[in-house]
């Protein structure tokens, strides 16, 4: 009997029934929404073709839309490494057997998990320059600030994830002589990340969306560029938001699918079955191979 099957139960035609009622009724309410949003807009002037016009300019994506992209990419992947090496760091410190790690890592994650993240960004950029007798780039600010909050959540992502393993395969590694550094970077940490990759890949999107928030520091992403500065040309703030929503949503479906097509790759590497290799035939003392006879 599969897993599957004890673990859901086939709807019945009752069930089934009350199912496409329910879906129909669902689809019917969303078109009704939509419809309802295009009319109150319809009704505003939003959909006028003067405001949607700029965009049909090459100037305002070269001006604009794609220099704010690439730093917002440019950001967000910069975050995204670094959160992801801090997180790693912090899980492997709060699982440590010194108390004089776990406890400074734990207090360290729960801190920067608990701040939010805005604050953080402006403290960053307003409060460290005293700190330092020195300015800190609007571009910096935004990326440390990313990387201490959601590399703090991807290190409780990754400790969950370590701690969800079976206990065995750390004992055998330690049976065959593995230091804990070793267990943990050759055996653990991978494993973890695997099964962990459904929240790992959320959080990744929650940093792409929060470098938004770089608009506090004048940092100039898709939010400052794409929607103040050009509405405050065009006089288009509705027209420009939907159009940079629409560019969130085709990056954050992007990281999607590509965490996808990684999930699958990782998975079939990890259940591919060896080649099986011929056994050695007999040799004589020096080495040399001994021919079969001949039937």
């Amino acid at each position: 009997m599969s897993t599957s099957t004890v673990l859901y139960d086939h709807p019945g035609p009752r069930a089934r029934v009350r199912n496409r009622v329910l879906s129909v009724v669902f689809g019917v309410g969303l078109v009704a929404l939509l419809w309802w949003i295009y009319h109150k807009f319809d009704q505003a002037g939003q959909w006028e073709g003067w405001l949607w016009k700029p965009f049909t300019k090459p100037t305002t994506w070269t001006q604009f839309i794609l220099p704010a992209l690439g730093q917002t990419l440019l950001a967000a992947t910069t975050g995204m490494v670094l959160s992801l090496a801090f997180g790693i760091v912090f899980a492997v410190g709060r699982l440590s057997d010194h108390w004089w790690l776990r406890m400074p890592a734990g207090v360290v994650v729960e801190f920067f998990r608990a701040v939010p993240l805005l604050i953080m960004i402006f403290f960053i950029f307003y409060g460290v320059p005293f700190l330092i007798q020195g300015p800190v780039s609007a571009f910096w600010a935004v990326v440390i600030g990313l990387t201490l909050y959601n590399g703090s959540v991807l290190a409780e992502a990754f400790r969950a994830g370590i701690r969800s393993l079976p206990g065995g395969q750390s004992e055998a590694a330690y049976a065959v002589g593995m230091r804990k550094n070793q267990v943990m970077r050759l055996i653990l940490v991978p494993q973890a990340a695997r099964a962990m990759l459904p929240v790992i890949v959320s959080q990744l999107v929650v940093l792409l969306k929060d470098t938004a928030l770089g608009y506090i520091v004048a940092f100039p992403e898709l939010l400052q560029r794409g929607v103040n500065d050009l509405a405050a040309n065009y006089g288009n703030i509705v027209a420009s938001a939907i159009v940079v929503a629409a560019i969130f949503i085709a990056l954050n479906s992007l990281i999607t699918m590509l965490a996808g097509w990684l999930d699958r790759r990782t998975r079939q590497r990890a259940f591919r079955t060896p080649k099986q290799t011929a056994a050695p035939g007999p040799t004589t003392p020096g080495g040399a191979a001994v021919a079969e006879p001949q039937g």
